[in-house]
């Protein structure tokens, strides 16, 4: 007896899609996930991933499957078969990617938009006053903009210093290094150093050409534009010391413009701050 194609196909079809879907939740590529944003972008990149597999897998094995199935036998010298179109083929593999590309962009755009990334396209201008405003007098009132609830803000977002318990962290990046000034402590220091479970508020300027604030284990990249304050909002999940890394190509010696975050438990971050605090500096200096 003898299968019908449409049934191979279906078949076929259906094994693509589970291998497919397996791939993609099961192999890992993304770096250790270090922050309260990983998992909803890991979210995203898990789907894109899934159908990028399928897409892969279905077309190489397709050009493989035609590659072995019509080759040109031995002797045949004579013209392929003149095939004109088939219009429900057509539609079909036309259909299938318009599908796919249109849900790509809605829950692409969902997650970019829970992230923080259009706050600045609602009111810009707002958004720069109060930034720039914070920068200069390092104090931002409770009447600025407060981010809503529910949403894991990054990029250049509402100011959260509304959020109870949000620990601030000036950042000023320079040719070809990034300083980090604590303002509740007045710490300056090379690397950067967070509490763990608490959120973290990065008010970033930039002193000479564009720089980019990168962490791929918080999942967060920003850009540092000169004159135009950005704040970066984030709350890291797990302790250690992950790689920060200037994104944006600023000079001769960008690939040299790293620094480190340093996420410490709420405890050893206190004996750190206790630490290097100017006040308990004093009397060994004398």
């Amino acid at each position: 007896m003898r299968i019908p194609p449409a049934l191979i196909t279906l078949l076929m079809g259906m094994a693509l899609v589970l291998a497919g879907l397996w791939i993609g939740q099961n192999v890992q590529l993304l770096p250790l996930d270090a922050s309260s944003n990983a998992p909803v972008y890991d979210s995203l990149f898990k789907v894109l991933f899934c159908i990028g597999t399928i897409l892969f897998l279905g077309i190489t094995g397709l050009l493989v499957f035609s590659l072995v199935r019509f080759r040109r036998r031995s002797g045949d010298h004579s013209d392929g078969a003149a095939i004109e179109g088939n219009l429900p083929l057509e539609i079909l593999w036309t259909a299938i990617p318009a599908v796919v590309v249109l849900f790509v962009g809605i829950y692409s755009y969902d997650i970019y938009e829970r992230m923080g990334g259009m706050s600045t396209l609602n009111d810009h201008g707002a958004m720069h006053h109060v930034m720039a405003s914070s920068m200069d007098s390092q104090v931002i009132q409770a009447s600025d903009l407060t981010p809503p609830t529910g949403r894991v803000w990054a990029g250049i977002g509402p100011v959260g210093s509304s959020q109870e318990g949000i620990f601030p962290v000036e950042v000023t990046a320079m040719q070809f290094a990034f300083i980090f000034h604590y303002p509740d402590s007045n710490i300056t220091s090379g690397e950067l150093h967070v509490p763990a479970d608490r959120p973290v508020e990065l008010r970033m300027e930039a002193r000479d050409v564009i720089h980019a604030f990168w962490v791929p284990q918080f999942r967060l990249k920003q850009d540092v534009i000169p004159g135009q304050p950005t704040v970066l909002t984030f709350t890291a999940t797990k302790p250690g010391s992950y790689p920060i890394v200037c994104a944006e190509l600023c000079g001769p010696y960008h690939g040299g413009m790293r620094s480190t975050v340093v996420v410490q438990e709420e405890d050893d971050f206190d004996a750190w701050i206790t630490r290097n605090s100017p006040a308990a500096q004093a009397p060994a200096t004398a």
